[in-house]
């Protein structure tokens, strides 16, 4: 990943710290925590690319760990760019918080309840990775997303079936990008979403 010294560092403390915690909390699958830069930071930090944000405001979904939303928040630290984190598990607000205190990253905020609680918002961007199925999605998105704003999505290989399913219901501008980690993976930029009343 090519970023500063500093943000490489800060990353790598990120990743120390979901070490230390996924015994007690499982933030990621237990299989996986050998590969965690591979197969959970870069997979994060590609939204951010793809995404390329000057400003604005980041809606992260679930959170869980905070993937992507704490990799976003990272990479966007230099930026006017307030991450906020949605994750109803106490336990992983929890480690959120700590996450947030240890980086030092203060434009993070966690919302520790139900994302179908949430008042509507006006975010710029909203993401998700390893939520629900698009359709399902939709919704959430839809509320909390500004008219002109975007949604970026990390779909695995199920993902043609997940657009096929939402258009039922959904119209919205899609744009997808062959994942840098995942063959078999992508991430979607969904824009102008409405539901066909």
């Amino acid at each position: 990943m090519d970023v500063s010294r500093e943000t490489e560092a800060l990353l790598l403390r990120y990743e120390n710290l979901i070490h230390k915690w996924n015994p007690t909390i499982n933030l990621v699958a237990a299989g996986t925590l050998a590969e965690v830069h591979q197969r959970h930071i870069e997979d994060s930090a590609q939204l951010f690319r793809f995404a390329q944000p000057k400003s604005g405001k980041w809606l992260d979904l679930g959170s869980g760990g905070g993937l992507p939303g704490i990799v976003i928040a990272i990479l966007g630290r230099d930026l006017p760019l307030p991450v906020v984190l949605v994750e109803s598990d106490r336990r992983k607000s929890a480690f959120l918080s700590t996450v947030r205190r240890e980086l030092n990253l203060p434009e993070v905020t966690i919302k520790a309840q139900r994302i179908e609680q949430l008042e509507s918002g006006e975010f710029n961007f909203v993401s998700a990775r390893a939520l629900a199925p698009l359709r399902d999605l939709l919704p959430m998105i839809s509320r909390q997303l500004a008219s002109d704003g975007e949604a970026w999505l990390l779909k695995g290989r199920s993902w043609q079936q997940e657009v096929e399913a939402a258009k039922a219901d959904w119209s919205f501008d899609i744009e997808t990008y062959q994942s840098v980690t995942d063959p078999e993976s992508v991430v979607l930029k969904l824009r102008k979403i409405e539901f066909n009343a």
